[in-house]
């Protein structure tokens, strides 16, 4: 009787295998670290930059839209910030009467800057006004005040007629100041849902948390009312949302150089991980009512 030989693995063969997997897999891992990381470093430095100029993109298409003169940054209070009024509309008043009846709402109504006058008639094209929205006309101040105010020092001006396309304009009763009148006869049209809007970057600026994460975020502000003198973002109420956090550094300037136009300069940080990205934009700003 033949018997068949059995064969196998011996514990040693099987021990020197291990070791030598394991040399080979260690060799691997340092060779395919490198690289891994570096993709995992340019993932994260692609995002933070995605979300950075998302944001700054955001801001820059906003203060495309701003009343003339009304972007303000002074009164932040130590946060970066910056404000402005969103244009929704805007058309030309009638400044000199047709001969007509006048009066709200008739053909040839004239706006009267001698008096506290209530309406005008709107040359060109009818406007579509919805409750809540304000009228802002002669902003040439470049202190950035007067169009949030709507005292007879201002030239911010609550909208009361009707809701819909209007080829009149009727507002609060007050007299406008006389550098309200201008030959361009401009009139421009704020929401009255989004009100005063503010960037802020609100929370601790210049450290990091214990992951390496920036602790602050840039904030838009809004449906907040008007303030005639700047408030400081952390007191505002209104609607808010988040258009960037982890961010660790930030600064917003404003140099205006004529009544014409303005430079807004941002700059904004965003860290995560310990990894940073920083993103410039220069944004001009049409001062020209």
């Amino acid at each position: 009787m033949h018997r068949i030989g059995q064969s196998g693995f011996s514990l040693v063969e099987m021990i020197i295998v291990i070791v030598i997997t394991g040399v080979l897999g260690g060799i691997v891992a340092v060779f395919l670290r490198t690289p891994v990381q570096q993709y995992v470093d340019v993932a994260r430095r692609a995002e933070l930059t995605d979300i950075a100029d998302t944001a700054l993109y955001r801001l820059a298409g906003d203060i495309s839209t701003a009343v003339p003169n009304s972007v303000r940054v002074a009164g932040c209070g130590g946060i970066p910030c910056v404000e402005y009024l969103p244009i929704k509309d805007g058309g030309r008043y009638r400044a000199d009467a047709t001969g007509g009846a006048g009066g709200c709402g008739v053909a040839g109504d004239e706006l009267d800057f001698t008096v506290a006058d209530t309406c005008f008639e709107i040359i060109g094209s009818a406007i579509t006004f919805a409750a809540g929205d304000q009228i802002v006309l002669g902003s040439t101040q470049s202190d950035g005040n007067p169009p949030y105010d709507n005292t007879v020092a201002g030239i911010l001006r609550a909208y009361t007629g009707a809701a819909g396309a209007q080829t009149s304009v009727n507002f609060t009763a007050t007299q406008f100041p006389a550098f309200a009148e201008l030959p361009s006869r401009r009139f421009d049209v704020v929401d009255g849902a989004q009100q005063a809007v503010t960037y802020a970057c609100e929370g601790t600026l210049g450290a990091l948390d214990g992951s390496g994460n920036g602790q602050a975020s840039l904030m838009r502000r809004w449906a907040y009312g008007f303030n005639p003198a700047q408030v400081a973002p952390g007191v505002l109420g209104g609607s808010s949302a988040i258009l960037a956090n982890n961010v660790s550094g930030c600064a917003i300037d404003y140099a205006l150089p004529n009544q014409r136009m303005g430079l807004l300069g941002v700059r904004l940080t965003l860290t995560r991980g310990s990894e940073s990205v920083s993103l410039y934009q220069e944004i001009h700003v049409n001062n020209s009512p």
